[in-house]
């Protein structure tokens, strides 16, 4: 089954994006060459570009304590395990003082590095980075592949806390949709939203042998999902058949 997933608002839409980034940081690092060394600074300099935005760290913090008060609502339920409760209320606080912790921005830390930055500066342009614009990066890229790995842990480290809470938060919401199988008529399926409450991300599953990629559109009143078939030029065609998928919708 493919997952797709549809952002509601613009703060999911920036988390998600983040923790895209974040996993494809994570497989670059594991490796050993310097070409994925490479992307890798290239994926933080990403992620970077992304914390900048002023109220990024505000948001997070803000979903981490309206996350904390909703589950300590669930305290005295016969049916919540209060092991498990109080596990993830810890998670949940434990993200929340690393992040606040940080000074200023996510990854602000990271700007004071000249060397870094100066990289930065060079890494949007094609080929900026050859060895005589950049003969310390060059050599740099020629060290031994577990001390630049160690330097990118320190790098990413700066950044760690905000990972983990957006890991956690998507976690959360993730978690709070209930998967339903419904049918596409004619490769169209629209449902209607009941009103009183605020869902945030949407998440469809389908079966790849069915060939076919969803087009996903919603607001607070309405879902749309118009099935395409990709064309051996690339084009998108509406398919016109029945189809069957998963559709979770997350609050």
């Amino acid at each position: 089954m493919i997952l797709y997933e549809y952002p509601f608002n613009e703060r999911i839409r920036t988390y998600l994006r983040l923790e895209q980034l974040f996993k494809r940081l994570g497989v670059l690092m594991s490796r050993d060459a310097p070409m994925d060394h490479h992307f890798a600074l290239s994926t933080l300099f990403e992620v970077m570009d992304v914390a900048a935005r002023a109220d990024l760290k505000s948001d997070v913090l803000k979903d981490l304590e309206k996350q904390k008060a909703v589950l300590n609502g669930y305290r005295g339920n016969p049916a919540i395990s209060e092991q498990i409760l109080d596990g993830v209320i810890g998670q949940i606080e434990t993200g929340f003082a690393a992040l606040n912790s940080l000074p200023g921005k996510a990854g602000q830390t990271l700007t004071e590095n000249e060397w870094l930055m100066s990289i930065r500066s060079r890494i949007g342009i094609p080929g900026g980075t050859c060895g005589f614009d950049l003969p310390a990066y060059y050599a740099w890229q020629h060290l031994p592949p577990e001390q630049r790995r160690q330097d990118l842990e320190q790098w990413v480290g700066h950044l760690s806390p905000l990972a983990d809470s957006i890991f956690l938060l998507l976690k959360l919401l993730r978690d709070a949709g209930t998967p339903q199988k419904v049918v596409a008529e004619r490769g169209q399926f629209q449902q209607t939203l009941p009103q009183g409450r605020t869902f945030q991300l949407l998440r469809l599953r389908i079966n790849p042998a069915l060939g076919m990629v969803p087009e996903i559109s919603g607001n607070r009143l309405l879902v749309s999902v118009r099935l395409m078939r990709q064309e051996t030029d690339g084009r998108l065609q509406a398919a016109g058949e029945d189809a069957s998928f998963e559709l979770a919708l997350c609050a």
